[in-house]
């Protein structure tokens, strides 16, 4: 049996509790809100802070009862909605381990996952634990539509047992005092080399990375996001986490496929804000009506997640002319943010991924720890309260030490840069992301940026092919802009010898309907070497 816990209580505990010493994720996000202020803006449905806060409760209440213990691991795995939210707040609220995953795991990944975690529970939507009925036998599993703290919100009435004082006749359950450096949550990659790899995030570093992105956005409670991005990714994540701090709003929406009923909805709903990865606004402005459309309510876009080419920063600018955009960079293994450029230097830094955020040191360094000069490439290195803890031991721990990124108290994020006299760092390409043609070592990226020029081409991949004379040769991957792509080979390897140097010219161009992505979006390279 679950306790039902009156967020009066709750709300009266947290604002009695110096901010200063606040140490869990939880109380950091919701402490203070206005109960009747809208937080979670689903499609058809409204839920204010109240609500989220009874729910989050009544979620880490349940959790305690069920005999969870500080530092259990729970794995949650939904869509974007209140169940997810108050599932992953009331995990963090009762000391407990959040395992986000997306729900259209693949189950070898979904069954190793369980296996180096080993979960007390999965929380989980109902269509998800129906695919995966045979691999939760021995796990405790609740879903979205019977979980007994949320009962009342998903059989459709109203908030009122879940937000009456008289509804909460047992004691308040004994929560579990958190340290700022206990782990809040294990974020796993998309294993695009393997195995995915869980990243240990502490509440010191979400609440770190929060506060240094909600600076340099000049976020409010006044803000309200469009939120296509989805929560169990730490950039999706990172929206839910700001946008709660600072008492504003989260517009929920995953019909990205229709983009027009995106940019209805932002328009309808006023959106202040928008966050997507480089997929979302290349079609976005090559196969919507974003250019024919006004936005006066949107303050700011924010883009990261991987590269986008500076054709599209241009397009962007005027397709947006009143809007700020924020072009940023992250990592997993950072929380999220490491660096972003402000809007009034995309003129003068195009390319460039601008600097440390605030809290975060970004170096760029030469093999032998030194720091380089303009012009010549090392790898970003960062410090900061946002870095992890590391990655969650698995079956098959790295031997080489350089193979391991958290060394010496930094992170070493595998991207190869360059800085300039004013100290904007411009990434050139991952370390692995580079071809050897011929002796020399040519960027995948600067190869896709070209491509993307060519106003036909939506998007771009490039990989490298086996060549005898060569050694590797450039094959490129095309999605058309038009819906058939005819003719698309032929004009683009004329554009290509036009305008590109002859060892940069793909030897061969495969158009394809669509790029093979994860769930954030990001290309899978690995899927398209298979084709």
């Amino acid at each position: 049996m679950f306790l039902e816990v009156a967020p009066s209580i709750i709300a009266s505990l947290a604002r009695s509790m110096p901010e200063s010493l606040m140490t869990n994720v939880t109380d950091f996000l919701l402490e203070g809100k206005a109960p009747n202020r809208i937080a979670l803006r689903p499609l058809n449905r409204e839920h204010t802070y109240g609500e989220l806060q009874a729910a989050t409760s009544s979620i880490a209440g349940y959790l305690i009862e069920a005999g969870c213990v500080r530092g259990d691991r729970v794995v949650l795995v939904s869509e974007n909605s209140l169940f997810w939210v108050a599932a992953y707040l009331g995990i963090l609220r009762a000391g407990l381990v959040c395992v986000p995953l997306p729900p259209a795991i693949s189950p070898p990944d979904f069954e190793y996952v369980l296996d180096v975690t080993a979960p007390r529970m999965v929380m989980a939507q109902a269509s998800f634990a129906a695919r995966n009925d045979d691999r939760l036998d021995a796990v405790h599993i609740v879903t979205d539509h019977k979980c007994p703290p949320l009962s009342n919100l998903f059989s459709q009435t109203s908030f009122a047992d879940l937000t009456s004082e008289r509804a909460s006749p047992h004691p308040v359950p004994s929560l579990p005092t958190i340290s700022p450096d206990d782990l809040a949550a294990l974020m796993f990659t998309s294993g695009s080399t393997g195995k995915p790899r869980g990243v240990m995030v502490s509440h010191r570093n979400i609440m770190a990375n929060t506060e240094s992105i909600i600076q340099y956005l000049g976020l409010t409670a006044n803000d309200r996001i469009m939120t296509v991005l989805p929560f169990h990714y730490c950039f999706g994540t990172s929206l839910l986490h700001t946008h709660l701090r600072c008492g504003g709003e989260l517009v929920l929406d995953s019909r990205f496929t229709y983009p027009e009923v995106i940019l209805k909805r932002m328009i309808a709903t006023e959106c202040s804000g928008f966050a997507g990865v480089p997929s979302h606004f290349q079609i976005l402005l090559r196969n919507s009506s974003l250019r024919k459309k006004s936005f006066p309510h949107l303050r700011y876009v924010q883009q990261a997640g991987g590269h986008l080419p500076p054709t599209f920063i241009r397009e962007l600018q005027q397709a947006l002319p009143q809007t700020q955009i924020f072009i940023m960079y992250g990592q997993t293994e950072a929380t999220a943010r490491l660096s972003y450029l402000p809007p009034e230097f995309l003129d003068t830094k195009l390319s460039s991924i601008g600097k440390g955020i605030p809290g975060v040191t970004l170096r760029v360094l030469s093999e032998s720890g030194g720091e380089v000069s303009p012009g010549q490439v090392g790898e970003i290195v960062a410090e900061g309260e946002n870095v992890a803890l590391g990655y969650w031991p698995s079956a098959a721990p790295a031997t080489d030490e350089h193979a391991n990124p958290f060394r010496y108290g930094k992170l070493y994020t595998g991207d190869l840069a360059t800085v300039d006299e004013d100290g904007f760092i411009y990434i050139v390409d991952r370390a692995k992301d580079f071809l050897k043609c011929g002796g020399k070592r040519m960027s995948c990226r600067q190869i896709e940026d070209q491509l993307l020029a060519c106003e036909e081409v939506l998007e771009a991949a490039v990989i490298g092919i086996p060549d005898e004379i060569l050694g590797e040769a450039v094959k490129a991957f095309v999605v058309p802009r038009a819906a058939n792509g005819n003719g698309l080979k032929e004009s683009l390897y004329l554009f290509c010898r036009k305008n590109m140097p002859p060892p940069l010219v793909p030897r061969d161009i495969a158009v394809i309907q669509s790029l093979p992505k994860n769930s954030s979006g990001k290309v899978l390279k690995q899927l398209l070497r298979a084709l």
